[in-house]
């Protein structure tokens, strides 16, 4: 796959269409949207300041692919993504977490991602220093550590006669190494030390409120507290992983992780809001709830139009994050939203309803299509299942016809049918004397048929 800088508007709709189907007019806007940013990336420093992301109002029912949109472009572009609930914030008479709470979630799963990605490039060295130290454990050779800075320069302070001396026997230490690497050894249990950041009391009850003031108390108390160490009997097996992931721990730059990972949430974070709808004023008494959600929208506009953000990381400005809000407009629309919220969201997409051919598409064309799903899934049962074209059909007609005549839930009822449909699969995939399992037409009916009919067991059960 190409990277994000080289690709064309055209190539980022076409990378989208392997996973989401129809909606072109929202790959579209999105896809406009990833290259304006490596545009304004490419500009002089001056040009960059002045251009802003044209942040983007979906509408369209549940079930439809907003979310999966704005989701796979994320992962695509390689950006820090958060989802949120415009619902879950909090305002008058409402409890809920403070809005400044997104951009916090933004920074942490950004550190997150580029401390993977450092790890990931001192992987190597970690596991050739957790070989090193499993070796030492089994063959009883225990390193001691400086205590302190004095010890690192000057050697342990002990009298000679009292310090540890160890003889290493090389040839016993490649025997041991060869073994390890061979896997002889991984079902061995070890004792091994692992490190613990010694938790003061009162972080053992959250400190929630400190989070959204941009505290970190963990890191505070964790840097002044000495790491306490722990014993620990594993396997060999486990050990590695636990020793390499330690090691790297300590091989990489968290000042250096931090800032990268800062940069990448300002420049190219994307935060999707959904249900905006559910916060739209629409012109109600003007007390209560509408008072509440009109102040969520006060407080959603400030980050929208560019803050800074106090974060336990540091300040984060919010101009640059590009924010996707989304909603179904039902009860109401997106002129019912106060007007500095809807200049902020200058392109607006329309989702459109999805069809039973839409359902067929989805069941078998995306690279990750439900059928697909259930194939591998009980692939490792030994049971091979045939999807018929009659049968994708049938799971398809019975999927739109349940969302014509109960609530319309998009694509998320093909999920409910398949379970349904496949119940008996499931259960019984181990004793199942024949492997090969026909899913068509006729045993679609035979699974749904008779709950479809009835409206009320229909709207229980499927």
């Amino acid at each position: 796959m190409m990277n994000i800088e080289e690709m064309t508007p055209r190539d980022i709709v076409k990378e989208l269409d392997k996973y989401i189907i129809g909606q072109n007019e929202a790959k579209k806007a999105v896809a406009i949207a990833m290259r304006n940013r490596v545009r304004r990336q490419r500009l002089p420093e001056k040009w960059q300041k002045e251009i802003l992301p044209k942040n983007i109002l979906m509408i369209g029912p549940t079930g439809v692919g907003k979310t999966e949109i704005a989701r796979r472009l994320a992962k695509l572009s390689g950006s820090p993504f958060v989802k949120v609930e415009a619902t879950r914030f909090t305002e008058v008479g409402y409890v809920g977490k403070n809005v400044d709470s997104m951009i916090r979630d933004l920074v942490g799963i950004s550190v997150n991602m580029v401390k993977s990605e450092e790890m990931e490039k001192v992987k190597e060295r970690a596991e050739r220093m957790a070989e090193e130290m499993i070796i030492d454990y089994i063959m009883g050779i225990r390193r001691k550590k400086p205590a302190n800075i004095f010890e690192m320069f000057m050697g342990p302070q002990k009298p000679p006669q009292q310090q540890e001396i160890v003889v290493e026997d090389d040839s016993r230490r490649e025997e041991v190494r060869k073994a390890l690497r061979s896997g002889e050894l991984d079902e061995k249990e070890i004792e091994i030390e692992v490190e613990e950041a010694a938790v003061p009391a009162l972080m053992m009850g959250g400190g929630g409120e400190f989070e959204d003031l941009g505290i970190d108390l963990g890191n505070i108390f964790g840097n002044l507290l000495p790491k306490r160490k722990k014993k620990r009997k594993v396997k060999v097996k486990e050990a590695k992983k636990i020793l390499t992931q330690m090691e790297a721990e300590r091989l990489i730059d968290m000042d250096k992780v931090i800032q990268e990972a800062l940069d990448r949430a300002q420049h190219r974070g994307i935060i999707f809001i959904d249900e905006i709808d559910k916060i739209a004023f629409n012109g109600g008494s003007g007390s209560g709830p509408d008072v509440s959600r009109q102040g969520v929208q006060r407080d959603l506009l400030p980050i929208v139009e560019g803050t800074t953000i106090m974060t336990k990381y540091g300040p984060v400005r919010t101009d640059f994050i590009l924010f996707i809000a989304a909603g179904a407009f039902h009860m109401s629309k997106p002129s019912d939203l106060i007007p500095e919220l809807q200049g902020r969201f200058p392109i607006r997409v329309e989702l459109d309803p999805l069809t039973k051919e839409d359902f067929v598409r989805i069941l078998t064309e995306p690279e990750n299509a439900i059928t697909k799903q259930y194939k591998v899934l009980l692939e490792t049962e030994g049971v091979e299942l045939v999807f018929t074209e009659d049968g994708v059909d049938e799971i398809a007609s019975v999927a739109f016809d349940l969302n014509q005549r109960l609530e319309n839930i998009g694509a998320r009822r093909l999920y409910t049918v398949m379970e349904k449909v496949l119940e008996d699969v499931s259960f019984y995939a181990p004793d199942i004397p024949d492997k090969k399992v026909v899913i068509d037409r006729k045993y679609v009916k035979a699974k749904v048929e008779n709950i479809a009919r009835d409206e009320n067991l229909s709207s229980y059960i499927l």
